[in-house]
């Protein structure tokens, strides 16, 4: 298991009042899958993300819950052990490349300056991530002289891997050697021309792949997606997303896709979890939640995707809008806006059922 979120409830302070932004939430994401995140727009996807990686802003506040990251709790780390856990670990993927890139700055340089800024903590899997390079080329060549140089680079690095440090001319060609690595890793053409230039020379789409490369280098254990199709055209976004489902083998990580495009989900998830209103109001394997919805929001979400046999008609959608979450809805949040509310419903916040394996949903209509 990789990362659990148990019972987690956070507000923001602010001058009209706490807005109570999660209320509850649980969910796990096991090492090597996709859970999908979704849900309209307000509904806590982002500031459960923000939490994980401990990026809250101060008007923040965790009330009750752990983030569990292989065991550890996040949330009780200090600032120093959280840094370096969001360092190594976590990583973040941004829905505009362009507002995180740094313009004065080649993708390059960017990408290596998460290691040389801590070659010590990076130390050991730069020089296993060349020492497997090297192998590689050694493997396929079979040049004396190539052999030879390769196999000087070989023993040079076993002796930096146990010496104290390693020197920073070294780190950052081995910094580097790993991020032209990885700018191919995401299909980027011509890695290292990509690694000289300028975000602005991009296109959106080589920006996003930048910054998955740039996500990636590090091998984190977490990996949030926010929404990182959304600027896309649509020829570019299933580009990325096929992308994603190649590399989920590879980095084996557990990965978190923020969206509201249910069709990003079905092509690339394996779980998907459902918020409304701070709320995670069901969880299911994603065949399953398409098959048999069973949360009568999730039934509306699905409801309102617009469809070719239905060309022509109207679009549907859910009733109401968003509460206001500083006096949010008392009971189930969702009852105001429910076709099938029941008379208890804004009285009793429903517990979590499971009514088959694995298929999870907070309502009344299904027990407790």
């Amino acid at each position: 298991m990789a990362l659990e979120v148990r019972n987690l409830k956070l507000v923001f302070r602010t001058y009209a009042g706490q807005v109570k932004a999660l209320d509850g939430i649980d969910f796990t994401v096991r090492k090597g899958h996709i859970l999908g995140l979704v849900g309209e727009s307000g509904c806590g996807k982002s500031v459960t993300a923000l939490a994980i990686a401990g990026l809250l802003p101060e008007s923040a506040q965790v009330l009750e819950g752990e983030i569990l990251l292989n065991g550890e709790d996040l949330l009780k780390k200090d600032k120093e052990s959280l840094r370096i856990a969001r360092l190594t670990d976590i990583a973040f993927v941004f829905q505009d490349p362009m507002t995180y890139l740094n313009p004065v700055y080649t993708i390059g340089a960017q990408i290596t300056e998460i290691f040389t800024g801590d070659l010590n903590v990076f130390k050991n899997e730069l020089i296993d991530s060349r020492l497997g390079e090297v192998a590689s080329l050694q493997s396929k060549t079979t040049n004396p002289d190539e052999l030879a140089k390769l196999s000087s680079e070989s023993k040079r690095l076993e002796e930096e891997k146990r010496a104290g440090k390693l020197s920073r001319n070294e780190g950052k060609r081995l910094a580097k050697c790993r991020a032209l690595q990885f700018l191919s890793l995401v299909k980027l053409p011509e890695a290292e021309r990509v690694y000289k230039m300028y975000p602005f020379e991009l296109s959106g789409g080589m920006r996003q792949r930048a910054m998955i490369a740039m996500a990636l280098v590090r091998s984190p254990k977490v990996l949030l997606a926010d929404e990182i199709t959304t600027a896309l055209d649509v020829t570019v976004q299933a580009q990325i997303l096929e992308l994603l489902n190649e590399l989920r083998n590879k980095i084996q990580a557990a990965v978190i896709i923020i969206t509201h495009d249910l069709g990003v989900v079905a092509q690339t998830c394996d779980m998907v979890a459902v918020m409304y209103a701070g709320n995670i109001v069901e969880v299911a394997p994603v065949d399953e939640i398409f098959r048999n919805p069973l949360h009568p929001y999730t039934k509306g979400l699905l409801a309102a995707v617009p469809r070719i046999s239905k060309a022509g008609g109207n679009l549907e959608s859910i009733k109401g809008s968003v509460p206001d979450l500083i006096y949010p809805p008392s009971g189930c949040r969702f009852h105001p806006r429910c076709p099938v509310a029941l008379e208890r419903c804004p009285r009793v916040k429903p517990p979590i059922v499971e009514p088959s394996p694995g298929h999870k949903v907070e309502c009344l209509l299904y027990g407790g």
